[in-house]
């Protein structure tokens, strides 16, 4: 479906997201958006999130800074950044504007001072919708994914939808879930609340790697 006949809004973004459809673009300077419900969902199984050791040893090293919603839009501009992306001026305008009402987040990693990497998504009930990442330095993204999972466990999310399953993401876990599965637990997540918020952002790494791979405590 193209927006060429709907005034696309944050409202019916948000509705369009509790009815299981997200929105993409064929690319940065295709101005139609259409709508998608995949046969099969990638999503992250939280109460078993796999960490590499490599990677968790390079959190625990900590040569980065972790912040939350602190350049949303930066991450967006990252994310877009590559040959090919799903991100137009619409989305972009969009996404920001859910953030604009708390409904949209970022985690940024900062190296050396600069935006190294991130992602961002939309939080509805108890459930997290995967947008996207990107890293311009080694990990990044991964770092980023790491610290999502800590603070989804810590504000009390069950549903983490990744939209599609990449080799980078099933590493962590990622899984593809039926259409039908997928719609009932996203109105089991719907039920709920949660707080995206709810993690304090100066939490130790050490607790982040406790907190991202332990067994939620809702389901």
């Amino acid at each position: 479906m193209s927006d060429r006949r709907i005034d696309l809004t944050p409202t019916l973004l948000m509705n369009a997201y509790a009815a299981g459809v997200f929105p993409m673009a064929d690319s940065a300077d295709d101005p139609e958006i259409y709508w998608v419900d995949p046969a099969y969902r990638g999503i992250i199984d939280m109460d078993n999130f796999h960490i590499p050791k490599s990677l968790a040893k390079k959190i625990k090293q900590g040569s980065f800074e972790v912040t939350v919603d602190h350049d949303f839009d930066g991450v967006m501009l990252g994310c877009a950044d590559r040959t090919e992306t799903w991100i137009n001026a619409k989305i972009r305008e969009l996404y920001n504007a859910l953030h604009g009402l708390g409904r949209a987040h970022s985690i940024e990693v900062w190296m050396d001072g600069e935006l190294a990497g991130g992602l961002y998504g939309v939080t509805l009930g108890a459930a997290y919708f995967g947008e996207s990442m990107f890293s311009y330095r080694t990990d990044a993204s991964k770092i980023a994914l790491v610290y999502l999972l800590a603070r989804l466990k810590a504000g009390g999310f069950v549903l983490l939808d990744t939209q599609f399953v990449t080799e980078h993401l099933r590493r962590f876990g990622a899984r593809e879930m039926a259409r039908a599965e997928y719609h009932r637990q996203l109105g089991n997540a719907l039920e709920m609340e949660a707080d995206f918020l709810e993690l304090d952002p100066q939490t130790p790494a050490q607790e982040i790697l406790q907190l991202s791979t332990q067994t939620s405590k809702r389901g």
